[in-house]
Formats: structure tokens, sequence, C-alpha cells
């Protein structure tokens, strides 16, 4: 099958191109398009969080830009010179890469508190044209090579093979070596630079780019690199989960304010450890220190680390109590080990691990208190929310111990009332603490769920004043009409309200 259209007449290259170079095109177009989508999951994340949706967005948005510039391509490529549209397509691609860090590091900061919809229009301007132009350059180069209509068959397939192996290298790539080894804004500007390259190399090859075309082409990378390179990121550091930063509380010497992507997560008093910033931690140590005596040492697990404000707390005040944090960011405890000063020691375990599985090893009835916090702002650890959790909670308390687990949500709360209800399927006494009372219409924002196989008492401390506990009869009308979460239907981001 001739180019037709698309054919110079230059001679400068075959009609059809090289195997090799054909196959290397597609796979480093359509890895280019996995990373990128990848990569624009953790952009987005401390602008607009990291959720379902979210995420969903982002993949959906990425998809539809594949399916246009897929279909476009293939037009183009029956209708202009193809070796040049190639070359126009990698270098349109990279430069549009480029520009994908400016245009989110611009639009996130207003972006904050929207969810999916700023993260499918932040998506739709940052990332969709670079992977619809990028999606382009399958069809094309497939058009170069349809020289024989027997072997069609034989020459789409096997562009849509190394298409498909370059998507997985780049994803499996981007998500095991890229992300944990450099920083996110690096890696995209790294993606666009051998994109433009490539297309500029390819371009003075064949020699359809004029070398002053090639070196204006140089320029803009140029100036577009600077850009991205200056962007200023809102991360101290990112992690393979997390952008982390560190806010001074200017009014408190030595304390700071720990976030993880869009949300406060954790307070922190370097020379106090015993104080208590947030509201639903008093609530929390108010409970502990409510079901046990006083002093009494502990031993206690701590799903979800953060800034360790707890466990530090709990060390202070009771002398002896050993506790275990399980906190799968272990970039994270780095971080905090570094600029907060965070020591483990026999009496601070820290594993680093999904808490999911690190609870396996834990011994029955081995711990008198358990404290879930693993929420960060609208990032809910759904395995962590169903009975199938409880019960492995429930399985290392011992008799009487505490569960006491914070929960974020908002108006409606229907995560907080499915919640209640999976707590109430597993334990005989739940209760929990809150900013405003059921009756006056619960607002939400933190709520803390207590639970024990043991009729809970009532905490006494400073948090009283911060929040009212609710009895078992009001957690029973909370989760009234709600199912239980389980493994196989839980569908808690659908159900968090995250903002009011």
């Amino acid at each position: 099958m001739a180019d037709g259209e698309g054919s110079t007449g230059s001679g400068s290259l075959p009609r059809a191109l090289p195997p090799p170079l054909a196959a290397g095109l597609v796979f480093v177009a359509a890895g280019a398009v996995l990373m990128l989508e990848i990569l624009a999951v953790r952009l987005l994340a401390p602008y607009v969080g990291l959720t379902l949706e979210t995420t969903t967005a982002i993949i959906g948005a990425a998809l539809g830009g594949i399916a246009v510039g897929t279909a476009l391509g293939g037009y183009f490529a029956d209708r202009t010179d193809t070796r040049l549209l190639i070359v126009g397509l990698l270098i349109a691609g990279g430069l549009l890469t480029l520009l994908t860090v400016p245009i989110v590091r611009w639009l996130g900061p207003g972006a904050r508190g929207d969810g999916d919809f700023a993260a499918l229009a932040i998506t739709l301007l940052a990332l969709v044209p670079a992977a619809a132009v990028l999606s382009a350059v399958s069809p094309a180069v497939a058009h170069l090579q349809l020289h024989d209509l027997r072997a069609s068959g034989t020459i789409v397939g096997r562009l849509s093979g190394w298409g498909t192996a370059g998507a997985l290298v780049g994803t499996f790539g981007t998500g095991f070596v890229l992300v944990p080894l450099l920083p996110v804004g690096l890696t995209v500007l790294l993606i666009g630079v051998v994109l433009t390259v490539g297309g500029i190399v390819l371009g003075i090859a064949s020699r359809l780019l004029p070398p002053a075309v090639a070196a204006g082409v140089a320029l803009a990378a140029l100036l577009l690199s600077g850009l991205s390179a200056t962007s200023d990121s809102p991360c101290d550091t990112e992690t393979r989960y997390h952008c982390v930063s560190l806010v001074a509380d200017q009014a408190r010497p030595a304390s700071y304010n720990l976030m993880l992507d869009d949300g406060l997560h954790s307070y922190v008093d370097l020379r106090d450890p015993t104080y208590l910033e947030y509201a639903y931690t008093r609530w929390i140590a108010d409970s502990i220190d409510a079901t046990n005596p006083p002093r009494k040492p502990l031993d206690a697990l701590f799903v979800g680390g953060g800034g360790f404000t707890l466990p530090r707390w709990l060390l202070a005040t009771r002398p002896g109590s050993h506790a275990q944090v399980v906190e799968v960011d272990g970039e994270l405890v780095d971080f905090v080990e570094e600029r907060l000063g965070l020591r483990a020691s026999p009496a601070l375990r820290v594993s680093v691990g999904d808490a999911r599985i690190e609870i396996l090893d834990v011994a029955d009835d081995s711990v008198d208190v358990v404290v879930g916090d693993a929420f960060s702002a609208t990032s809910v650890p759904w395995h962590l929310t169903t009975a199938e959790w409880t019960e492995e909670v429930r399985r290392v308390l011992e008799p009487g111990g505490l569960y006491a687990m914070n929960v974020i949500d908002f108006r409606p709360i229907e995560l907080a009332s499915a919640e209640a209800a999976t707590l109430r399927d597993t334990f005989s006494s739940v209760r929990f603490v809150s900013h405003e009372g059921i009756t006056g219409g619960l607002f939400g924002g933190n709520l803390v769920f207590l639970a024990s196989d043991q009729p809970l008492p009532y905490a006494t401390g400073s948090s009283a004043k911060l929040g009212i506990t609710y009895d078992d009869k009001a957690v029973e009308a909370l989760a009234d009409g709600a199912e239980v979460l389980r493994d196989d239907f839980a569908p808690a981001d659908q159900l968090l309200t995250a903002r009011p």
C-alpha cells in the first residue's frame, strides 16, 4: 500500500520506516502517555487530594485524550506528509509535556476544595493535550508501515504490541522506579525533553526539519524547561504516597503543622510532647485516660504515624508504655525523624507497611489500645474501615481494651454513619465524640469513634470542653439505615463528603 498523499518523494527515508524505528516510536509515545497519567495524579494530589473520584477523573480525562488523539492521528496521517506529521507530533508532545507542571502549579492553588471537578478541569488543560498529541503517533506510524495489505494484520498487531509494551514499561517504571527516585516535576520535565529532542533528531535525520526551525524548537524547549524547573512546588519533600510539607506555628515556638497533600495532618510541639493542639487528638487522649488507671503503662498500637503526636504523648504521660506505630509511608517516617526529631526505641517501634497486613503479626489479646488515625483529609484507606478490619482490631485488643478511630466526614456524614454501623456489628459498646450534637444536625469534621467489648466510661479531661461524647443510643441513631462496610462492598470514597 503506498504512502499516498503523505509521500515526500525525497528518498531520504524508505516509504516504510525501519521496523525497529517504527516500534521504538510507538513504544516511546505510548509509554510517555501512561507515565504522564500516573504523574498527573501525584501532581494534583497537593491541591485536590487523593480520592477514588479524583483519580478516576484524571484517568478518564487521559483516556478521552488518547481516544481523540488516536482518531485525529489516523485522520491526518491520510492527508498530510506522514513523516513530517510524526516529527511534529513528537515535538508538540514534548513541548506540551513541558507545560504540564507550570499549568498544574498555576491552577492548583485555586482548585483546593473542589475535589474531582477541579481534578477533571486541570487534567483537561494540563494533561489531555499532551496525551492526545502523543497518542496520534501510533496511527501515523501504522499508516507509514502499511505498504502491503497482505501483511496488514501482522503490522498493526506488531505495532499495537510495541505500544502496549511501552505503556507497561512506562507504568511500572514510573510507579516502581521514577516516583521513588525523582521529584515528580523533574520526571515530567525529563519526559518532555526526551520527546522534544527525539522529534528534533528524527526531523534533522529525515531532512524534514530545517536547521532554523530545529533551533527555534530547541530554544522553546529550553525556555519551557526553565519555566517547569522554576515552578514552585508546594512540597518540602515528595514520598511515594504524599506531598509532605511543614508549616511553623508562629504563635508557638518549636511547633509545626504537618501537611500531607492538601490537608493538615498532625501538630507537633518539639518541646512539649504532651501538648495536643487538635481537638480530636485530645478526645482520643482523654478517652485513653478515662478507660485506664492514671499513669498505668500501656501497650498501644497506632495505625497511621503522621507526625507521631499521640505515640509521643502516650510515652510522655505514661512512662513504661510501649507504642507500636504502623505507617505505610516509609519516606514520611524518614522525614519526621529528620525534621521533627522522631527517635525509634524499644518503647516506640515503627513498622513500615500496610496496617491490614502488619496487624496479622500482632498477637491476640496483646494491646490495651488501638488508635486508628490513617485518614489523610480526603484520602480514605477503605480497607481499614470494614468489618473484617474491625474484627482484627478486636482480636488484638485485650478484654476491655479501647479502639479509638478518627473519621473525617461532613454532612450528610454518610461515611461516618456506615462506620458506626460497622463498629456496632463488631463491638458491644460504641460511642463517638464530635463538635456538634446529633439533635442539632451533626455538621461533621473529625469524629472519633470509641469502641470496646465492655461499657465505656465518659472522658472528663479538657476535651469535654471541645466536643461532646455521645452514648450507644446516639450511635445507634447515627447508624440507622446505614450498611455495614465489608471487604466486598466498602464504597468509602463515595460515602465521604470531603468538604462542607
